[in-house]
Order: C-alpha cells, then sequence, then structure tokens
C-alpha cells in the first residue's frame, strides 16, 4: 500500500498561461516512473496536494479529464496570501522540465454514476472552471458521450481576458453535442459574445429541471445569486452539486483545519450535493 504523505515525482511538460494577468497558469505533468501514472486512477472533481521541495504542498484541483493519457494537469492561480502563496509562487516560477511532487488522488469527485442518463447543466465562474473542465471533458469523450443527455454549459469571467482555456471553449462551441453560453461581465473591442452575468444568463437561458442535475462552482458571490434562480427553475437541492474547493487542507482528514461540523472537506468533499450542505453547520 502506498504512503499516503509521500508525493510521487512528476516533470513539468507544458505551461500555459491562460489569462492576460499572467496570475493563472496551467501546468502539464508526467509522471516519472509509469507505475505512479498506472496507481494515479482520478475522476473530475478530485484534488491533488501539489509539492515543491523546500516550499511546501497545496491542494489543487485535478483540470485533466482522466480520459486525456499520459498526463496530468493543474490550473494554479497565483495567490498572495502565505497559506498558498509560498507554494503557488514557486510553481509558477516553474519552467518546463523542473521536477515537484504530487500527492494523491484525494477527495470525491462530481457524482459521475447519478449523472449518467441525466441532462447536465455545468455553471462555472473564472478560475473556479478548472474541475469542471475537466468533467466536460470526461462526458464529451467518445465512449462517454451516450452516457449522458443534454450538456449546457454556462461559464463566466469579469472580462475576456480572464476567460481560461479559450481554445477549448471555441472548440466546444462548434460541437452539436453541447451546448455552450460563454459570457463576460464587461466587454471591450476584442469581444463579440455574450454580456452579462453567470446569474443574468442562467434565467435567461432556463434550463429545463426535468431529469436534469446542475453542477456549480465559482466564487462565493456567483454561487450565492445563482442557486436562487435554479430554484426558481425548479431544481431541488438534491440536484444541485458544488464543490468546497477552498476548504481543503492537507488531503486525508489529519490536520483538522477543513472540518465542517462532522464532515471532513478533504475526505468527505470536496463535492457535496446541496441536500448534503443542508445537515451541516453554516461554516462553509
Amino acid at each position: 500500500m502506498q504512503n499516503p504523505y509521500i508525493p510521487m515525482p512528476v516533470e513539468v511538460v507544458n505551461i500555459v498561461t491562460e489569462v492576460d494577468t499572467n496570475d493563472i497558469k496551467t501546468f502539464r505533468f508526467a509522471f516519472v516512473n509509469k507505475e505512479d501514472e498506472e496507481r494515479f486512477q482520478y475522476l473530475p472533481g478530485q484534488f491533488a496536494e501539489l509539492s515543491i521541495l523546500g516550499k511546501g504542498e497545496s491542494p489543487i484541483g485535478i483540470a485533466s479529464s482522466p480520459t486525456q493519457k499520459g498526463y496530468i494537469e493543474f490550473t494554479v492561480q497565483r495567490v498572495a496570501n502565505l497559506s498558498g502563496g509560498i507554494v503557488t509562487a514557486a510553481l509558477h516560477d516553474l519552467e518546463v522540465g523542473a521536477r515537484m511532487g504530487v500527492r494523491g488522488p484525494l477527495g470525491n469527485s462530481w457524482p459521475i454514476e447519478y449523472l449518467e442518463g441525466k441532462n447536465v447543466v455545468v455553471v462555472g465562474g473564472g478560475f473556479a472552471f478548472t474541475t469542471l473542465r475537466s468533467l466536460i471533458h470526461y462526458m464529451l469523450k467518445e465512449e462517454n458521450r451516450s452516457r449522458f443527455g443534454d450538456i449546457n454549459v454556462i461559464y463566466g469571467a469579469r472580462t475576456p481576458g480572464l476567460l481560461c482555456y479559450k481554445e477549448e471553449l471555441a472548440a466546444w462551441e462548434k460541437r452539436k453535442d453541447i451546448r455552450m453560453h460563454v459570457t463576460v461581465d464587461k466587454r471591450d473591442e476584442t469581444w463579440t459574445g455574450r454580456e452579462g452575468f453567470v446569474p443574468t444568463v442562467c434565467r435567461e437561458i432556463a434550463p429545463s429541471a426535468e431529469n436534469s442535475v446542475a453542477v456549480i462552482c465559482g466564487p462565493p458571490v456567483m454561487i450565492r445569486f445563482t442557486l436562487p434562480v435554479f430554484f426558481e427553475l425548479g431544481f431541488s437541492k438534491e440536484n444541485i452539486y458544488t464543490s468546497l474547493e477552498m476548504r481543503m487542507k492537507c488531503g486525508i482528514g489529519k490536520c483538522g483545519r477543513c472540518n465542517v461540523g462532522e464532515k471532513y472537506v478533504c475526505k468527505d468533499g470536496p463535492v457535496f450535493s446541496l441536500a448534503e450542505l443542508d445537515t451541516l453547520t453554516r461554516e462553509y
């Protein structure tokens, strides 16, 4: 049995700067050891601890899909606080060829089995689109697509330059088996798409609640104003899922810093239905 405290060595094989502010990058890692790659079996929605020797480790959602073989990807925002700033700053200073550690996969996933046979509404905002991207790739994989019904994606950012995965968004918009609704809070001279806040766009699109599940991840203020829209549309709390990614810490329930009531977000989550969250204290 693998020691859960020991990271697996990986090598940086590609780095993409996602946004105009240069503080969000997607890192592609290849496992140094083939047996580690085979052991790292994950599902969309899970996370891992990224570690750099002498700097520490930080919990980051997995942005790639298990259907994408030979590598794993993480989209990392450079943050300016002591708890995560040292590690994310060190990550952003890495170059292709650098080696570091990955510990995981950790936590639970988006409810793949529950989504089967249902229509799926994916709602994301800004940088929090990472694990939703993983889910979309998973559902669109040729051998998986027939397992799910209609797929509607509503994704927004403050400005066009803050949208992540621009090339993939454009490619998805051309497909016939997914409906993309990409929006920005404020357009600029380059933007010809939709303008409007995510909750407003959700109300305009009005996805049907019949045989549907909503998967929502974004800034707290976005979620706060988006949830009432889905209640108005008839979605039950059992059919709305979100992720408490911001509360993840050690990943194995030992440090006690992620607990919400009796639940440990890093073990019992980070994915919860609203019905599950209703049973917890309001700490989250």
